[in-house]
């Protein structure tokens, strides 16, 4: 008898057909008043469970009784609670690597974005006001020869790097949980501490993961600590940054501009602060956005959960060292 997957996003044909051949599938592409209550009765049966964009804290997860494995279609494991999922010795596979360089690349496109003011000038030029040259006050600011300071220096932190080393000629600085010795030796990057990246950095770039210890890791004391021609890049999740002492420091220019990918709470409202500021590049959480990546990250995703609903949970399991103790 075929195990019972519960499949909580919608997946390209193929990726569909996999499961399908090897698991009963149920199938939820919204979770919504209308089929609540058909999504848990299948979650109570639900040996696997796959999808993303949806919180799976405890409060959904202590009514999937017999749930075996986990398989989120991201590298983020925040909709999880993976100590909970550990005490149940449940397995959540995740998909790292896979997305390393296509959000390196967002990352640095944001950066050069924001560094120059490519959003602000771009709409001038669509709203008819690029009437003349446009003068020195809204000139942007070099991105080659400067100095990259990067909170993270993981597998994206590092591709990031790569970027402004070896393609901008950027000097690279980083502040992690332990040293990175392939940075340090390949990209001749120096390890600071926080505070000292911080205030020597031209362009700052946060890739933690979201922990209790990095919920509001940078406020309203580290960005007075930046240089006032600061850039501040946040590609990791919203809640790592205290957003509206972000919001204060680009208002009254404590730093000089910011780029995002992410949010506190997300879709960003239309009514944000965010919105009104002209040194705020704002993108809608496409680190990983292509054609070519999403459907790696699906294909990883679809291979963790029939490996680990097999008993193999040896490759991207995000609460393995958990599931160790």
């Amino acid at each position: 008898m075929k195990k019972k997957v519960l499949l909580y996003k919608a997946i390209p044909k193929q990726e569909y057909e996999r499961l399908k051949a090897r698991f009963d599938i149920s199938f939820f592409d919204t979770v919504n008043d209308s089929n609540r209550s058909d999504f848990f009765t299948a979650l109570k049966e639900a040996e696997g469970l796959i999808g993303s964009s949806l919180p799976m804290g405890p409060n959904v997860l202590d009514k999937a009784l017999k749930l075996k494995a986990a398989s989120t279609i991201s590298v983020g494991t925040d909709q999880f609670d993976l100590a909970y999922l550990a005490e149940r010795r449940i397995p959540l596979m995740h998909t790292p690597d896979v997305l390393n360089e296509t959000t390196a690349d967002t990352l640095f496109t944001l950066l050069m974005c924001t560094a120059r003011r490519a959003v602000e000038l771009s709409n001038m030029v669509r709203e008819g006001r690029w009437t003349k040259s446009i003068g020195e006050q809204r000139y942007g600011t070099d991105v080659h020869g400067k100095t990259l300071g990067i909170i993270g220096m993981g597998r994206i932190g590092y591709a990031l790097a790569k970027r402004g080393h070896f393609g901008f000629n950027m000097t690279i600085q980083y502040t992690n949980r332990s040293r990175n010795i392939n940075a340090e030796r390949d990209l001749n990057a120096t390890y600071l501490s926080m505070e000292a990246l911080l205030e020597s950095s031209d362009f700052i770039c946060v890739m933690t993961p979201l922990t209790p210890k990095t919920e509001h890791l940078i406020g309203e004391k580290e960005f007075s600590m930046m240089k006032k021609s600061a850039i501040f890049i946040n590609g990791s999740r919203g809640k790592v940054i205290n957003e509206k002492a972000l919001i204060n420091a680009l208002s009254k220019r404590v730093i000089r501009a910011a780029g995002l990918d992410v949010y506190e709470v997300e879709p960003l409202p239309a009514n944000s602060p965010l919105c009104t500021l002209d040194n705020a590049v704002l993108f809608p959480h496409i680190g990983s956005a292509t054609t070519e990546t999403r459907l790696k990250m699906v294909s990883c995703a679809v291979d963790n959960l029939i490996q680990a609903l097999a008993g193999d949970v040896s490759k991207n399991c995000a609460n393995g060292h958990l599931l160790k103790h």
